[in-house]
């Protein structure tokens, strides 16, 4: 019999969690009698220099209501009528987003299988021989994850040979970064480094999942591509009226480092659960765990008996891969309550 946990803790997704205290009161500073509509307030212009001291001066940001309004908007910049995407086959743009780009944009997407989520010049490379034939959509833009869907994490210098790549054949590099924080995080680097420094063009910013209540971003960081951005996000239905909530959470995750804290405890207690399942008889990982996800094979009456008390999601019914999620306010005792439930069910499922 698995024992509640002390707490309805969801290991689902970091959507699911609450939002941090310091955001919470970010917002109501915010509510502090009228500002001007549309970005043209005073907290606005806070956050837009603090993400300048993060990425760099060239760096110009468009607060916006969600990670798939930013990928969209984003790609709306690069894209001309008959360009294509590519991307990994996992991508959040192709699997996850209702065919957003192909629909609002018009665009093909192109996905790529891999192995880890990550895509690598070699698996690129066959696809650039349409460039220039008017029979096929041209390729112009590369998108990778960072975090992966498959919680994986691209280095500094394997976006910086994706950008190099990409570059050379007059093509852009962008980056969905939901996830951003958390790679970061566990790399020991800074957000920078895996975007700016690396030759991202532009890339979407994730605060949401972070412990934000409801707030992400397009960055664009080649000036190129910056001129659209304006009317874009505006035609794409981005653009918040009362948009000094929005930019008051954004800076209160780039204020004193809370984002790497955020990321970085949800990263934690990812390692606590993949440790605590290690050696499990039946019990494997489909990928290394280097976020807040982990990937566990489990027999299946595991995984029945375990949804019956938590909330999680299955990643590959076929070959019995589940999903866990952790987040910021992913306590130690959420981690281990988990855990000894899961040894309770895979003794239960071994004794049967």
């Amino acid at each position: 019999m698995l024992t509640p946990p002390p707490f309805p803790k969801s290991f689902a997704s970091d959507n699911h969690a609450g939002v941090h205290p310091a955001v919470l009161a970010a917002i109501v500073e915010a509510n502090t009698g009228d500002a001007p509509a549309y970005g043209g307030d005073a907290w606005t212009h806070t956050m837009e220099n603090a993400f300048r001291a993060e990425f760099g001066a060239q760096a110009t940001v468009y607060p916006m209501f969600n990670g798939t309004g930013a990928n969209v908007v984003g790609l709306g910049l690069a894209l001309r009528a008959y360009d294509a995407v590519l991307c990994p086959a996992t991508a959040h743009i192709n699997g996850s987003e209702c065919g957003a780009a192909e629909r609002v944009l018009g665009t093909k997407l192109i996905p790529l299988p891999t192995d880890d989520g990550k895509l690598t010049v070699g698996e690129i490379q066959g696809q650039l021989s349409a460039l220039g034939n008017v029979q096929h959509s041209q390729p112009r833009v590369i998108s990778i994850s960072q975090v992966t869907e498959c919680g994986t994490c691209y280095t500094a210098d394997e976006i910086s040979e994706l950008a190099e790549f990409a570059h050379a054949r007059g093509l852009f590099l962008h980056m969905d970064g939901a996830r951003l924080a958390n790679a970061a995080a566990e790399l020991g680097c800074s957000m920078r480094a895996l975007t700016t420094d690396a030759g991202v063009d532009l890339f979407s910013f994730g605060g949401t999942k972070n412990g934000a209540m409801g707030a992400e971003a397009l960055v664009i960081l080649n000036p190129e591509l910056d001129a659209p951005a304006l009317f874009l996000r505006k035609q794409g239905m981005q653009l918040a009226s009362k948009m000094r909530y929005v930019s008051a959470q954004l800076t209160a995750l780039l204020t004193g480092g809370l984002w790497r804290e955020n990321a970085a405890h949800a990263n934690a207690m990812a390692h606590r659960l993949a440790d605590g399942v290690a050696g499990l008889p039946g019990v494997s990982l489909r990928y290394p765990v280097q976020s807040n996800a982990v990937f566990p094979v489990l027999p299946e009456k595991v995984i029945a008996e375990l949804q019956q008390r938590y909330l999680f999601h299955i990643w590959d019914a076929d070959e019995n891969v589940a999903r866990w999620v952790t987040s910021f306010d992913t306590t130690v005792e959420h981690v281990d309550t988990f855990v000894s439930d899961i040894r309770l069910a895979v003794c239960g499922a071994i004794d049967a």
